[in-house]
Parts: structure tokens; sequence; C-alpha cells
């Protein structure tokens, strides 16, 4: 679990980066979200974290309700101030009330209170509702005439819903505006975890690799057999998306769990998973150097594909040394 959450969370790193990057230097598509409808490995690692969450309410010793409402209210207030830091150099923006640690706090505090009062039959029947409920919901007509269509940005009623609560809030602003992290998309991202209890059940019974791997797979094909009428989209956190993301979280698991547990294994991806928040953390105080000459400098010494690649291993490598560190000592930071 600490190398998946490891994994999960220097993904996030390496995927803010190059879109940090993208804004005044060439980086490959590859390394950059699906512009609207489609999937490439970047939308992967946000929903795997959110996986590993519910993965992790299981595993983890059960906390009281009051534990679980501080944790997430913490991490909900970290969000906060990360999304809105540009207010220290331009408080005429708009701030933004949504992100993904705010997503994150959400989510949590949903599945932990959940998963212990519902057996897992209610939790797959809650999944599907909540999924097919969020279907449903993004194709209810928009109350300003605008043509439904999931394939095109904003032209839903969950974008509408975005717009019409959030306003000057939202991340992507305009008449077709929305937010990745948006209010509809809550749903959805709480049967991502919801996924995570299931696997997590699962993996403490034999058999447990061939299983997720089975669960992964299964969750896959139907993802690809369900995205010609839902579209696997990230920033609305469609139901094939969910399906095809958590399947390739479950089988990424089961590879792990069949190869290293059990443990103890020690290594970078373990050091990040057992410091997750504090990695994400810090890669945010950390993002201005992006656009330091003293990290850019392989744009004038490389081609722009591989200077890009150099500068992102340059600023992970910024944040692993203290996460490191840290490992070494046995230094773990808790929200």
């Amino acid at each position: 679990m600490d190398m998946l959450r490891g994994l999960a969370v220097m993904g996030m790193i390496l995927v803010n980066a190059a879109a940090g990057l993208s804004g005044s230097h060439a980086v490959p598509t590859m390394l950059l979200h699906a512009d609207w409808a489609g999937f490439r490995l970047p939308d992967l690692m946000f929903p795997a974290f959110l996986t590993i969450v519910g993965m992790s309410v299981v595993l983890a010793p059960p906390p009281g309700a009051r534990d679980i409402l501080w944790r997430s209210g913490r991490l909900l207030l970290i969000g906060l101030l990360l999304t809105n830091m540009h207010w220290l150099a331009d408080w005429a923006q708009a701030p933004r009330l949504p992100g993904v640690l705010q997503r994150i706090a959400l989510v949590y505090a949903l599945a932990a209170l959940l998963a212990p009062r519902l057996s897992a039959r209610a939790r797959a029947g809650l999944i599907l509702a909540l999924l097919l409920g969020h279907w449903g919901l993004l194709l209810i007509p928009m109350p300003d005439g605008t043509p439904t269509d999931l394939w095109a940005p904003g032209q839903d009623f969950g974008s509408w819903l975005d717009r019409a609560l959030l306003g000057s809030f939202l991340y992507v602003k305009g008449p077709l505006g929305f937010d990745p992290e948006g209010i509809a998309g809550t749903l959805p991202a709480l049967a991502q975890a919801l996924i995570g209890t299931l696997a997590a059940e699962r993996m403490r019974r034999p058999g447990a690799a061939r299983a997720l791997a089975l669960a992964g797979a299964a969750l896959v094909g139907g993802a690809l057999l369900w995205a010609p009428w839902l579209p696997v989209v990230k920033a609305l956190w469609t139901g094939s998306f969910v399906a095809l993301s958590a399947g390739l979280t479950l089988l990424l698991a089961a590879l792990l769990h069949a190869r290293y547990d059990p443990g103890p294994v020690r290594n970078i991806a373990t050091a990040f998973g057992r410091n997750a928040i504090t990695a994400y953390v810090l890669h945010e105080l950390a993002a201005p150097l992006l656009h330091w000459d003293s990290l850019t400098f392989p744009y004038r010494l490389l081609p722009p594909a591989a200077a890009t690649f150099a500068v992102i291993t340059l600023f992970l490598a910024l944040v692993a040394a203290p996460i490191l560190a840290m490992d070494r000592r046995g230094l773990y930071l808790r929200v």
C-alpha cells in the first residue's frame, strides 16, 4: 500500500510539474491530461490516489467519527490554502473553492463514515447507484438552454451546476466554464473510494493478487464497453472514467501485492507513500521553482522533449530529497 500510494503521489507531482511547464515550454502530450474526452497516463494518478484512500480506510485502524471529520477538516483547510496561494501575489484574482486536496478530504470523510456501516453488498449497490445517478445527472437539460453534449467541455448539467453555484470560483471560466473538481463529480469520486474499500477487504483473504487482477480487468473491460455511451472524461469524473482508472489501479495493486508482500520494502516509492500529503504539499510550495532559470537550464542544452523530462526529474529530485531524509529518520507527518 505504501508503494502504491507513493507511486500515485509521485505521478501526481510529475503531472503537475508538466502542466506548470506547459505554459512556457513545449511539453509532450503524453505528460499532459487529455483535453476532455479520452484517457492518458497522467489521467490515472489522481483517481488512483482516491482508490487508495478507500483501500486505506479499510486497512488502517478505524478512527471514530469525530477523528474522521477533524482529519477531513484539516485536509480541507490545507487544500484551500494551497489552491489560493495566488492571493499572495494578486488579491484581485478570484479564489477557487474546489481542488485536489478538497476532493480527497470530502471523499475520505464520506468513505470512512460509510464503509464500517455498510456491508460489501450494500457498498457495491451504492457504487452502482452513484455512477448511474451521476450519469443521469449529467444528462439533465440545462436551464439556460445550452444543448447537452458530454463529448464537449462544459455542455452538461454538472458543469452548469458549477457555474450556477460557484460562479467566479470556477477553475475554467467563461460561458461554458466548469471545474474539474466540481460539485457533481464528488458522487462518482466517492464511488471510486468505495471500490477501494471492497478491494482492500479482498486483500485480506488468500488469492488476493489473482482476485484483484480479475476485478481490475473486469472494470477496465466494462469501462471500454461503456465509453461509447458515456465518454471517459476526467473533468466530469464520469462512471466510465471511474471504472477504467479504478481497474488499472487494481491491476497495479495486484502486481505489487504479488511481488512485494509481505514486506518490509524501503525505496523511494514507499518513502513518498508514507509521507504522501507532506510530499504533495511540498511540491505545491516548490512549484515556482519550475520557472527559475537555475532549474529550466536543460531547455538551453537539449531538444524540448528531452529538456522537459530533465526538468521534471530535477524537480522531483528536489521534492524527494527531504522526503527521503524524513523516511531515513522515521519522521512521518500525519494530517
